[in-house]
């Protein structure tokens, strides 16, 4: 792989380390806690009537699927970010 181009700037290395710090600062465990609550407003012993039967049957079901997604994608991420950071400070000479 000779002449392939290896750069890392200072900014590479703060965006890194604050996607470190989001994804590991909780912001899963905020996916987390939002699927509890949804769950709980779509329980028709919880919060019951129009708006409510539109937010179970389309509005909630729809949200929590992007929420999955993203938390997988998260996860995944998460996994890779060692990988990824070790990349990134490699190229940049260090710390």
């Amino acid at each position: 792989m000779s002449g392939a181009r290896v750069l890392s700037t200072e900014e590479a290395k703060t965006a890194i380390r604050q996607i470190q710090s989001i994804v590991n600062g909780g912001f899963t465990d905020q996916i987390t806690q939002l699927d509890t609550q949804g769950r709980m407003l779509s329980d028709p012993n919880v919060w019951d009537g129009p708006l409510a039967e539109t937010f179970r049957n389309g509005t909630w079901p729809e949200t929590k699927s992007a929420l999955d997604t993203a938390k997988e994608q998260l996860e995944e991420l998460r996994n890779q970010l060692d990988r990824i950071s070790q990349d990134i400070f490699t190229a940049g000479g260090g710390a």
